[in-house]
């Protein structure tokens, strides 16, 4: 089975055994994120109205960036 080797290894021969799940993981994050943003440029460009969309982008960071150190916390469920 493949969990016994990673039981039984020492600690650097985890991170040694692990690092090739850490690059391809990362490697498919980071595509995820760069088709993702080549579509929303895209949008972006094909918009009527590219200015309306970027300007809604920056208030909506620049309102969690404010609440953020406002301290503000949202409600949580079940709770």
């Amino acid at each position: 089975m493949v969990v016994e080797p990673l039981v039984a290894a020492a600690r650097w021969e985890r991170i040694v055994i692990l690092a090739p799940v850490f690059v391809i993981g990362i490697g498919l994050v980071a595509g995820v994120f760069i088709l993702l943003g080549r579509g929303f440029a895209q949008t972006v460009r094909e918009s009527r109205h590219p200015r309306w969309i970027v300007g809604g982008l920056v208030a909506l960071l620049g309102a969690i960036v404010l609440l953020t150190y406002l301290g503000v916390q949202l409600p949580r469920e079940g709770g």
